[in-house]
């Protein structure tokens, strides 16, 4: 059996992206054990046409010399990503399109696609909503990875067929010494002015918090989980720019060489503090406490869902750096095996799903 992941890539520099990835093939392999798993996204090369440009993919809709088509019918079954949170219009209407239209492609390739679980939502304009509606109308399966999500694709008028959570349960869990206190992940994205939040407010956020960890004695490591690259959207300046400006020659910069250096650092805290779900996703899969500072609709639903209820809301809080620091002198540990366990009882209806797909 051959599966195709969209909008993931185990290659890409946002770790998230690589959970993603990683996940969804290892939720297949659970569902149909053995099965070839290729993945495409933003600027992969496994697909003989590149699929990062909606034009591009009209073309290959109307031009019958273009082989994209016929690529797509080498697959029993896609599984559509949406990048975790992409599957809305809060990073613009052209990224929403983009993802659409290479999953229409791909069922009129005649491959199902399947929506895997994923954020959905929210869609601020009507052309977002009719594209959202459209996608849901055309999978063949849809899977929320919360509750709220769920609810949100009712009132487009498309109940979901299983509410699950993110894949990175999926994913084995290292054993590693705890050799960490505090790994705090540092946005890039949320560090230069973005649509999300202040990011004044956000910079001084995070050099609140890690100054008042400092201050009452505990270790910290300043964790990149978007790697370097020459999209501007990347944690490594931002880490550097904090250590920096912290000045203390025992705070660690960490910026990992892969997935499964990440899930070890992550697995090495005891406690991690971080901007990117995935940073903190990492941390509960590998059974350390996580405080998100999170910057959008897609934490607090998925992480309640789990039985999680430490969240900051960056855009609600009306001091974040003391509502971490308050949680951080708190032992979380006794929360995170509830949290486990609550994570593989809403995988098994994904798993479920996509092996008694026809």
């Amino acid at each position: 059996m051959r599966v195709l992941t969209l909008w993931a890539d185990d290659r890409s520099s946002n770790l998230g992206v690589r959970a993603l990835a990683r996940g969804t093939a290892a939720l297949v392999e659970r569902a149909h054990p053995g099965a070839e798993v290729v993945a495409v996204h933003y600027g992969g090369s496994t697909a003989p046409t590149p699929v990062g440009d909606w034009r591009r993919l009209l073309r290959a809709r109307l031009d019958p010399r273009e082989p994209l088509i016929d690529w797509l019918r080498g697959f029993d079954l896609a599984v559509d990503t949406r990048a975790g949170d992409s599957f809305a219009d809060i990073y613009g209407t052209r990224r929403l399109v983009t993802q659409s239209l290479l999953a229409e492609l791909t069922v009129e390739a005649g491959t199902p696609v399947v929506l895997g679980p994923q954020t959905i939502g929210p869609f601020g304009s009507r052309r977002g909503r009719a594209l959202g509606r459209w996608s849901l109308r055309r999978a063949s399966c849809v899977m929320a990875r919360d509750t709220v999500s769920a609810a949100y694709a009712e009132r487009l008028g498309h109940p979901v067929d299983v509410v699950s959570t993110d894949v990175v349960f999926a994913l084995p869990r290292p054993r590693v010494a705890r050799t960490r206190d505090v790994v705090l992940n540092v946005s890039g994205l949320l560090w230069a002015p973005n649509p999300h939040v202040d990011h004044a407010a956000y910079r001084a956020t995070v050099l609140a918090v890690a100054r008042g960890l400092l201050s009452s004695g505990r270790r910290v490591a300043l964790l990149a989980h978007v790697l370097d690259s020459p999209v501007a959207d990347n944690d490594v300046p931002a880490v550097h720019q904090v250590a920096a400006v912290l000045d203390q020659p025992d705070v660690e910069v960490v910026v990992p060489t892969g997935l499964d250096d990440v899930r070890e650092v992550t697995a090495s805290a005891a406690l991690v503090v971080g901007s990117r779900m995935h940073a903190c996703l990492n941390g509960l899969s590998t059974g350390t406490p996580a405080v998100p500072l999170a910057y959008s609709r897609k934490f607090d639903p998925l992480l309640a869902d789990l039985g999680w209820p430490h969240t900051i809301d960056l855009r609600r809080s009306s001091d974040p750096a003391a509502e971490t620091l308050a949680l951080a002198e708190k032992d979380l540990t006794n929360d995170v095996a509830s949290v486990l366990e609550r994570a593989d009882e809403l995988l098994a209806p994904a798993v479920a799903a996509v092996r008694d797909l026809p």
